[in-house]
């Protein structure tokens, strides 16, 4: 029986959009940056497959897979071409293979809220998809960029064509790719681009219809500052933030945009914003832990954009916050591959750590210190962290040190 039980496990997981949400053990990679599309990137990820299977992580996000005007993915048009400039749709479809024989989910980047046309329509724009899969007419663009669609659900990309998802026909067909790219070409997580562009009961359309395992939504706008300084309070941003996962039907998780915003100013010696008045984690983590995915920095806050990026000089004590967290702690592929083998190793070391100790999503979390140059918790009665050069241990023996490095230091019990 137990065989059985196993493998019906795996089935229901297969077919529900919130098993690995309620699982709430993901650790993700982001598996590039924004030069990757010059690295022959598909067969440079084949060969660190084991590496990422071997070092915890449960799904990698990959690019944008299909063609698209701008190398980086994110200016799509031909949405079924899965030939682009990170390679072929052969060598995408031999990594997702090798992932899955290692078992690590493949997440795809799924941008639908623009679409680069392919022929001048309505208003001598180029709103019409004539001559491809998926050959829309300006009905499928929103009024508002030029289309003859309705107004746009959301805020607008500009630059180019907005996808007008209250179309039947536009939503029909989106699912139909979605589902193509889950069960055809095998992806089995989705990371939502753009989500402040179209409403987020899209979203749970979409998710409904092509079931990926795990969804995570970039719900990116900005902090509340005052000039440039970064007010305590943040609770309003990260209330947009949860609206949005609960008009997903809570069927997606989001970034955690609040949290990195805070932690980064607070490894900068103001760690007392770590904790917030009612004396919980200050992002998107301190209210709804299994949808929170928190994360340093990605292709757009980081790498050769650089946006809003983490002090480089803080990162570890920054990994050292969220993978000891609850939430769904997410990796960028700079600091675990381009930034030497120490960072990768102190890295794994955590994550190692995190699993042994059974930290999850939901575990608890009791905030002991959050004072300028110190932060200390205990996470789920299993293990004690603390960031920052203040000196701090935890009283009493049943507590060793599992591993330290520059201004942290974790135990366990």
């Amino acid at each position: 029986m137990g065989y059985m039980n196993n493998e019906s496990g795996q089935n229901n997981q297969q077919n529900d959009p919130v098993a690995a949400i309620r699982d709430g053990k993901d650790v993700l990679l982001q598996a590039f940056n924004w030069e990757s599309h010059k690295h022959d990137w598909w067969r440079t990820l084949d060969r660190k497959v084991p590496d990422i299977a071997k070092s915890g992580f449960t799904s990698a996000w990959l690019p944008p897979p299909s063609h698209s005007f701008s190398p980086e993915g994110y200016l799509p048009q031909n949405l079924y071409s899965l030939n682009s400039s990170y390679g072929s749709e052969q060598q995408l479809k031999a990594l997702l293979n090798k992932m899955k024989s290692y078992k690590v989910r493949a997440m795809a980047d799924i941008v639908i809220n623009h679409r680069v046309g392919t022929t001048q329509g309505h208003g001598g724009m180029y709103n019409r998809y004539d001559g491809i899969p998926l050959a829309w007419d300006e009905h499928a663009v929103t009024s508002c960029t030029g289309g003859k669609g309705s107004k746009s659900t959301g805020d607008n990309f500009h630059g180019v064509p907005n996808i007008d998802h209250t179309q039947q026909f536009v939503r029909k067909d989106i699912t139909n790719w979605l589902r193509w790219l889950r069960n055809t070409i095998g992806f089995q997580d989705f990371r939502f681009d753009f989500a402040r562009g179209y409403s987020p009961k899209y979203v749970k359309e979409y998710i409904e219809a092509a079931k990926p395992i795990f969804s995570v939504g970039e719900y990116w706008d900005s902090c509340n500052y005052r000039g440039s300084y970064l007010e305590y309070n943040q609770d309003s941003h990260r209330q947009r933030i949860i609206n949005w996962i609960d008009g997903t039907g809570q069927l997606s998780a989001a970034f955690d945009f609040t949290t990195k915003g805070i932690l980064q100013e607070a490894v900068k010696g103001e760690l007392w914003r770590l904790r917030d008045p009612q004396g919980k984690p200050p992002g998107v983590m301190g209210w709804w832990p299994s949808r929170a995915v928190t994360f340093l920095d990605n292709h757009d806050t980081g790498s050769t954009q650089a946006h809003w990026p983490f002090p480089s000089n803080h990162i570890m004590e920054g990994y050292a916050y969220i993978l000891t967290h609850p939430g769904i702690p997410a990796l960028f592929y700079d600091h675990f591959y381009d930034w030497g083998s120490s960072i990768h190793d102190q890295i794994v070391k955590l994550i190692d750590i995190r699993r042994l100790q059974g930290i999850t999503s939901r575990s608890s979390i009791k905030i002991l210190e959050a004072q300028p140059n110190l932060y200390a918790a205990n996470i789920g009665g299993k293990l004690m962290m603390k960031i920052g050069d203040g000196s701090w241990c935890p009283g009493g023996t049943e507590w060793t040190l599992a591993t330290s490095g520059h201004r942290y230091a974790v135990w366990k019990k």
